[in-house]
């Protein structure tokens, strides 16, 4: 079977729907996502989305806190675009009818997190980010201009490589021409031809054993790229939320949002002792980074399992208006934070690296676009500032969607691409491999690959992963492909990024910390 769009883009959270929304008026658009519509990572984003609404905040109180948290690694000129851009891209978002939370004087009830100097974080109590992907699927399911294609695993990008032609990695003549997807129903490959590719497909949290991503962060678009010979940066930042819920039978862990502590929720040991004084001077509000890694450290001191949130001392009527889902969450396991301390453990979070892109979301790929977290725009640096990245979907997609629009005038179908051979290939009935295999991967990145790092450590992982990844290809060549072979793949291809970008990074850095490059907290 074969399609032909104008626009392809693939997955469906905040920046493959807006994105597509964008584009519409100008062409046929397909959206491909490997399950339901609604299941994306912005769908589980609690806290919200930072932008300048009101003084005392300006741009360059907002400018300046992105380059602090990303530890001065971030571009400057792609913070400054992206913040002087967020005042005017979350009104978009508003007429679109995202509904924010206001005050009683009729403003927007402005959160402050963990390093912002300002109140400048929108929300939809504790479930920004599903009112946000409710909102933009409806508008996306009312356009005659788009169809989505539920339940379709994109395996890979169509390049000269399909045309018979060498591909040189990172060379500046690469063309994509579209995705070979795989329909889960049938197993049939579907060959679709696209004047301009869109990757949305989010991040890579799945490659550890504890993730507050959704199951299909699997890393998949960093990973075609990859195989296309793309541009993958900064894969060794990898953000660990401070704190999910310790709940070891629940995946994905449940995330406590950052929005808590900015409301005065307070770390504590499982004692009752405050501990984020000897790590930072903003005390629980401190940059991710820095928490997650004082988290780590208290929990090798102690040997606990986890540490403490502590909201006892907070209003319960603020708590029960301001976060129903997480109060929801706790009590059903047992734990009454009006009353009882919450139990907290760091989890991958956020994949702060990706696929290279410029100021228009291009990537070195030409009619290839990527936006969100499968993208490394230059924003985050080494350690993601919270709240930056839903504005970042915003911002890029925008600025993609206007370049993709005039691309697409000019560019053409390439018919002579063939569709997939899958020859010689069986059903795959060991599914245990499959299995197995995940559950070392996760073992390793989790072990090895983790908050804290050593040379010695990335060695190893390095060393048993080169195992994994031959089994993995071997099995990939000999059977018919389903979503679970596909997804193992692309999550080894990420992992063997992080891992080798860690290798190569010679300093403690933002996310990326090394005992062998030791580095003061906070400084």
């Amino acid at each position: 079977m074969r399609k032909k769009v104008d626009f392809l883009v693939i997955g469906t959270g905040i920046a493959g729907l807006s994105y597509a929304l964008k584009v519409a008026p100008f062409g046929k658009v397909c959206i491909v996502t490997k399950g339901e519509a609604v299941e994306s990572a912005t769908r589980y984003a609690q806290g919200g989305i930072a932008a300048v609404m009101y003084t005392p905040d300006t741009y360059e109180k907002h400018i300046r806190d992105t380059m602090i948290a990303g530890d001065e690694l971030s571009d400057p000129e792609i913070v400054r675009i992206t913040i002087t851009e967020s005042t005017e891209r979350v009104k978009e978002l508003i007429d679109w009818g995202v509904a924010f939370d206001k005050n009683p004087a009729g403003q927007y009830d402005l959160a402050k997190e963990g390093g912002h100097s300002e109140f400048r974080v929108l929300h939809h109590k504790d479930q920004t980010g599903a009112e946000i992907e409710n909102i933009l699927l409806q508008r996306v399911r009312e356009n005659r201009n788009i169809e989505i294609l539920e339940n379709h695993f994109a395996i890979d990008l169509l390049t000269q490589h399909h045309l018979g032609e060498e591909v040189e990695r990172n060379a500046r003549d690469i063309d994509c021409y579209g995705a070979y997807a795989l329909n889960k129903a049938n197993h049939q490959i579907i060959t679709i031809l696209a004047k301009t590719t869109m990757l949305a497909t989010g991040g890579a949290g799945n490659v550890y054993a504890t993730t507050t991503n959704p199951p299909v962060a699997t890393g998949d678009g960093i990973a075609m790229v990859r195989r296309a010979k793309g541009e993958v940066d900064k894969m060794e930042f990898i953000q660990f939320h401070p704190t999910s819920l310790f709940n070891p039978a629940e995946k994905p862990s449940f995330l406590i949002t950052e929005a808590l502590r900015g409301s005065g929720a307070v770390l504590k040991t499982r004692q009752g002792k405050e501990f984020m004084q000897k790590y930072d001077a903003r005390l629980s509000l401190a940059p991710r980074d820095i928490v997650a890694r004082a988290i780590d450290n208290e929990l090798k001191i102690s040997g606990d399992d986890y540490v403490c949130l502590d909201a006892r001392h907070l209003d319960m009527q603020q708590i029960l208006g301001h976060f129903p889902a997480i109060y929801a969450k706790c009590l059903s396991i047992g734990i009454d934070m009006t009353r009882d301390m919450i139990p907290v453990v760091p989890a991958a979070h956020y994949t702060c690296g990706g696929i290279k892109v410029d100021e228009f979301g291009r990537s070195n790929i030409h009619h290839l676009y990527a936006s969100g977290e499968c993208a490394s725009t230059g924003l985050h640096g080494a350690n993601r500032l919270a709240s930056n990245s839903l504005l970042e979907s915003l911002v890029f997609s925008h600025r993609a969607a206007n370049h993709a629009v005039r691309l697409a005038k000019t560019s053409k179908f390439i018919n002579e691409i063939p569709d997939w051979d899958a020859k010689g290939t069986v059903f795959n009935e060991e599914m245990i491999l499959i299995t197995q295999s995940l559950k070392e991967l996760q073992g390793i990145m989790t072990n090895y690959v983790g908050i804290v790092r050593s040379n010695l450590r990335l060695k190893r992982a390095l060393d048993r992963l080169q195992i994994l990844q031959e089994e993995t290809e071997d099995l990939y060549e000999k059977s018919v492909l389903t979503e679970k072979i596909c997804e193992l793949r692309n999550m080894i291809t990420v992992a063997g990024l992080i891992i080798q970008m860690a290798i190569d990074r010679k300093e403690s850095r933002g996310l990326h910390h090394s005992i062998d490059y030791p580095r003061q907290y906070g400084s």
